[in-house]
């Protein structure tokens, strides 16, 4: 009954949005993007202007950087990690939440290879709901990669 889409830019959302109102079919209501501390611009610069145009809302995934965050690749990559996989060169190239804090992500795809990633997954929410304002500032300010939207820009 309802349709997204994945790592579409916003240009192709809204032109998809416009050709399905122009036919009465139903639009797409979400955009499926990647988003973490590393991955930011798309979710909160890109995107913001469609969840308040035409109501497209975000489901992000891997919102551990494919592990990146979590320190999973610190000694090299383990034989049994999705960066080992056939297909996964770019995961390999990267390795040499707060993801629900963000205006229009309605929901967050965690990918975990078995039970205990799924616990530990699930327990950051725990931690990620207790970071006050203050720490994601200081986050933010220790990475030096939040975007900034189009109205600041401007500014």
């Amino acid at each position: 009954m309802y349709w997204g889409t994945s790592r579409w830019s916003a240009m192709e959302i809204m032109e998809a949005y416009s050709v399905a109102r122009q036919f009465n079919l139903i639009p797409p209501v979400c955009e499926q993007a990647e988003y973490h501390y590393f991955q930011r611009d798309k979710v909160e610069v890109q995107l913001p202007e469609l969840y308040h145009k035409i109501g497209v809302g975000a489901m992000t995934w891997s919102p551990l950087a494919c592990g990146l965050i979590t320190g999973k690749y610190n000694d090299g990559v383990p034989e049994c990690s999705r960066a080992a996989m056939k297909g996964y060169h770019w995961l390999k190239e990267r390795v040499n939440t707060w993801c629900l804090r963000s205006e229009g992500v309605s929901s967050v795809l965690l990918g975990v290879s078995n039970t205990d990633q799924l616990v530990e997954n699930l327990g950051a929410l725990r931690i990620l709901s207790q970071m006050t304002p203050q720490t994601v500032s200081e986050i933010d300010s220790l990475l030096g990669n939040k975007p900034h939207s189009k109205k600041e820009s401007r500014a």
